[in-house]
């Protein structure tokens, strides 16, 4: 068995590019994860329907984790496993993100629903996750089953103040943090990308120890302080990288790449 025989991977930031394209050395060494006999899959804040994308590129054949770890779907973006976050939580993490002055969007199983389809990143959003919105004049009768809920900001301070708010209010009933620093995640309790590579371990008998990830965002700090080896990419900020065991170059210049290389396989 390989010395690491498991490698999860995310996504924004960390495997595919700036422009969110797979380069072809990210292409090529997850074939030869492939041809070791290392197992490789991915858990990002995206909604399922946003990693279809790598699935034939990638040949991925194992549970991927979506919505940050609160969702587990196949290959075949069958949901194996979702969790909603409460319909009280919900509202009022809505009300913090109006209070801040942050976009807010709900992810339902209906869709992805926003009250504004002109905000600064809604554009950005539909390219990365390949859907439409679905445009709301009130978000009240979709809290009953919230995903999760995103508040989008081009003023980052005011969101990081915007995320310490949010935590004081929600205490332990959501999960609260930052997938870019425009975006401001809240999803189920206790369930993050950590949990999903717990959940990974239990199903694959690899231990922890064993498995090596990859992040860029302080929501990959989860995975990371269960992973024996955690690689921050370059862009990544000082607190990830203190966490890191390891750091690559960025998402722009084949971090992702060059760390599976230097760190994995040899």
């Amino acid at each position: 068995m390989a010395a690491i025989p498991l490698v999860s991977s995310d996504v924004d930031g960390t495997l595919i590019t700036p422009d969110k394209q797979l380069t072809e050395a990210t292409l090529r060494t997850a074939r030869l994860l492939s041809e070791r006999g290392i197992a490789f899959t991915v858990v990002s804040s995206r909604p399922p329907s946003g990693l279809r994308m790598l699935v034939r590129p990638l040949s991925l054949r194992l549970p991927m984790g979506a919505f940050s770890g609160s969702a587990v779907i196949g290959p075949d973006l069958q949901i194996v496993e979702q969790h909603f976050i409460s319909e009280e939580v919900a509202r009022r993490s809505a009300d913090v993100l109006s209070a801040f002055a942050a976009d807010t969007w709900l992810y339902t199983p209906a869709g992805w629903f926003v009250c504004d389809p002109h905000g600064h990143y809604v554009s950005s959003e539909k390219r990365t996750i390949q859907i439409e919105p679905t445009v709301v004049t009130d978000f009240g009768p979709h809290f009953a089953r919230t995903f999760k809920l995103v508040g989008s900001s081009q003023n980052f301070t005011r969101l990081a103040e915007c995320e310490t708010a949010m935590r004081e209010v929600l205490g332990n009933q959501a999960s609260v943090a930052r997938s870019q620093l425009y975006y401001l995640d809240i999803t189920p309790p206790g369930l993050d990308k950590g949990t999903f590579v717990e959940a990974l371990s239990k199903r694959l008998a690899v231990p922890l120890r064993a498995i090596a990830v990859l992040g860029d965002m302080e929501n990959d700090l989860a995975m990371f302080r269960k992973a024996g080896m955690s690689i921050a990419m370059g862009t990544a900020s000082k607190k990830v990288k203190y966490f890191a065991t390891h750091i690559t170059t960025s998402n722009a210049e084949d971090g992702f790449a060059w760390a599976i290389k230097r760190y994995v396989l040899a």
